[in-house]
């Protein structure tokens, strides 16, 4: 839904329409008259001056901002996939350890048959 909003900045009045809230755009508003009030002060520059000077830092930090966003999808895509192949290699361990103890359980077996085996044969061979 469209909402009409009025907005001033630097004592000239605006009337949007717009999809966000007029709240929103209103506190917008109020930071870019800040912005460009402070860069005519600083700079004793013109309206029209500060105004794309403005513009200028804000398509920068903007910039800069997707930058950001983008390298930390791929610092999170990375450790998505560190992730997977640390589970593959959990699961792959944890196969390992099993087969593992089934093998010493079988060893353990084994000895324990070749012991007694021994203890019979020693029995038998005596007088």
């Amino acid at each position: 839904m469209q909402n009409r909003v009025k907005v001033v900045i630097c004592g000239k009045s605006y009337s949007l329409q717009t999809d966000e809230s007029a709240a929103y755009v209103i506190s917008l508003a109020k930071e870019l008259d800040g912005r460009i009030n402070a860069f005519m002060e600083e700079n004793n520059a013109s309206f029209p001056s500060a105004a794309v000077m403005t513009a200028l830092a804000l398509m920068d930090e903007s910039a800069k901002s997707t930058c950001d966003v983008d390298n930390f999808r791929a610092q999170i895509k990375g450790y998505v996939e560190e992730a997977a192949a640390a589970r593959i290699e959990a699961e792959r361990c944890r196969r390992e350890i099993e087969r593992l103890q089934e093998e010493n359980e079988k060893l353990k077996s084994d000895l324990a048959l070749l012991t007694l085996r021994d203890e019979v044969d020693q029995q038998s061979t005596r007088p």
